[in-house]
């Protein structure tokens, strides 16, 4: 799912007494039973939760829960948090915005639950990383993961005679062999800003150092030092984009590229089950983007898409515990996965739609690293500058913004 990060969140916008004992979130309905809410980041799964409630309700008839799943979820969940009024459970990303909830003291620390031996460790370590070293805890539950992608038509690939590249300069050859047969070959939807960090964060993590966060914040890298070849690769993949690359959102790409108006997709596993419900026969194939030239430094980005939690100061704590121990049980994970296309961070919950198969060898293998962006600085707006900077084009000009935009964030 994409990731709308908080303009502006900082633990002192948040961090209070008043905040944690003025939790709005559930409470007691009038026929007696408990009103807990459910604030969720991702319009996806809408129906996945409302089934998922459903069958909570039936086992539990004496809690209600109300799934709450605004458009620009995390914006509204800033203006919640100023007004003390926080929700019972949440459903949000593992992002920079996770980590500055935990740190302001907002959430519940699962640390002495038994539900954290459930989940694999390693995306129990990626969430940590945000959180950072000055708190200890484990203050949300990894639930699903994602990865992004290049999603490919593969009758467009059987028609090119191409098979899925190994390297940078592959990667390119199939694209421009695609133009040169009249094909659109990548499929942009740039006027969703957000869009931009699929192929960003792809390029990033395998060409800039994987430490480039915490040395920017220790004055031992810049943009403009470590990510001029992510941004030249950028100006790049723009090259074999259609004629209105900042014209087309998200939805429209889905369709667009269901109806097989372009050979590639750059975007992450949640748009499959979009790009099937405009057209359920298309055959689709997935595959890391090939970065390098060395086949084997490339690798697949992976994150926590959706972590589990709870407010420290909600009413109602062992039912929205409750819930979120429904959530874990196999079975149920399970479902998530299937319906969202999504992977699991479920010790024993594995992921097994054929469409998977060309990125399932990186998770087997270990070949997986992390979203750049998610240690980014809340608030920098990384996809807003990146949006900025395929339009305007200015390599130079933009890694200078850039720099001085973290700085400015990370000074506040």
């Amino acid at each position: 799912m994409k990731f709308k990060k908080i303009a502006g969140l900082t633990a002192t916008a948040i961090l209070g007494a008043s905040l944690l004992a003025g939790c709005g979130g559930g409470d007691e309905a009038s026929d007696g039973k408990v009103k807990l809410e459910l604030f969720s980041n991702k319009s996806e799964s809408i129906n996945t939760y409302k089934d998922m409630i459903k069958k909570f309700e039936e086992e539990n008839p004496d809690i209600d829960i109300e799934l709450n799943a605004p458009p620009e979820a995390e914006t509204v969940l800033k203006s919640r948090l100023t007004k003390n009024d926080m929700p019972d459970v949440m459903s949000i990303g593992g992002n920079a915005t996770y980590g500055e909830l935990a740190r302001a003291g907002v959430l519940k620390d699962f640390s002495d639950s038994e539900i954290v031996d459930k989940i694999q460790p390693a995306y129990l370590k990626m969430i940590g990383k945000l959180v950072g070293d000055e708190k200890e805890g484990v203050y949300g539950i990894p639930y699903a993961t994602n990865a992004n992608a290049v999603i490919y038509n593969k009758a467009k690939f059987e028609e090119l005679g191409v098979e899925v590249p190994k390297t940078w300069d592959e990667f390119i050859a199939i694209a421009e062999k695609a133009k040169a047969a009249g094909e659109t070959p990548i499929y942009f939807t740039l006027k969703d800003a957000w869009t931009a960090m699929i192929p960003w964060n792809s390029i990033a993590a395998n060409a800039a150092p994987e430490d480039f966060a915490s040395k920017k914040n220790a004055g031992e890298a810049s943009f403009q030092e470590d990510y001029k070849d992510v941004a030249e690769k950028m100006l790049t993949l723009l090259e074999y984009g259609h004629k209105d690359n900042m014209g087309k959102a998200y939805g429209d790409g889905n369709t667009a590229f269901a109806k097989g108006e372009s050979v590639m997709y750059l975007q992450g596993n949640w748009a499959i089950p979009e790009i099937k419900k405009a057209n359920p026969d298309i055959d689709l194939g997935v595959f890391a983007m090939p970065v390098t030239n060395d086949p084997e430094q490339n690798r697949l980005v992976s994150g926590v898409d959706v972590l589990l939690t709870s407010t420290e100061g909600t009413k109602h704590p062992e039912e929205a515990q409750k819930f979120i121990e429904f959530m874990l049980q196999e079975e149920n994970a399970k479902t998530y996965i299937d319906e969202q296309a999504a992977f699991s961070a479920v010790e024993g919950v594995y992921q097994e739609d054929p469409v998977m198969e060309g990125i399932k060898t990186n998770f087997e293998t270990g070949a997986i690293t992390s979203f750049p962006d998610h240690y980014y600085p809340a608030g920098m707006g990384a996809e807003n500058l990146i949006q900025e900077f395929l339009i305007k084009k200015d390599t130079e000009k933009f890694l200078n913004k850039i720099d001085k935009e973290w700085d400015k964030v990370q000074n506040r």
